[in-house]
């Protein structure tokens, strides 16, 4: 295991509007406010997109992701992680949220598209003096934490 730590920067409290697409809004915002380091707890109702929920196979190298469709409201809740990425200026996100709907529950991860319906929620806190990036991993193919 590897750890850093940081302090608590800036809070930061939004409101996420009908339409809006989630990943790219909380990623712009986090430029435009240049927050390096951060996490945020998103709540929103959902409108559609796809969840990532596993490799087909976990013993396979790169894994092949399982994309699933997320259609209609859900109720969602997730943690977001924003870090610098490779280059001087490129930010990373990455986002695990459950979706709920009819006593259903999908858990994953949220990739591109998925919109709010009518309105969401989310707090970002600003992680200041973590020395933490995502950096791509050879083997995986993913953009994982290194400290």
């Amino acid at each position: 295991m590897k750890a850093s730590e940081g302090h608590i920067g800036r809070v930061f409290v939004l409101r996420l509007e009908d339409g809006d697409v989630v990943p790219d809004c909380i990623e712009r915002f986090a430029e435009e406010k240049n927050i390096i380091v951060g996490a945020g707890c998103p709540g929103w109702r959902h409108g559609s997109g796809q969840v990532v929920v596993g490799p087909r196979d976990s013993k396979e190298m790169p894994p092949e992701p399982m994309h699933l469709p997320v259609d209609g409201a859900h109720e969602v809740v997730g943690v977001r992680y924003i870090a610098p990425g490779q280059g001087t200026t490129s930010r990373c996100s990455h986002i695990h949220a459950a979706l709920g709907r009819s006593g259903q529950t999908l858990t994953g991860c949220l990739r591109r598209g998925v919109t709010t319906w009518l309105v969401g929620e989310a707090i970002i806190c600003e992680i200041a003096d973590a020395h933490v990036a995502r950096l791509l991993d050879q083997k995986s193919g993913f953009e994982l934490m290194e400290i």
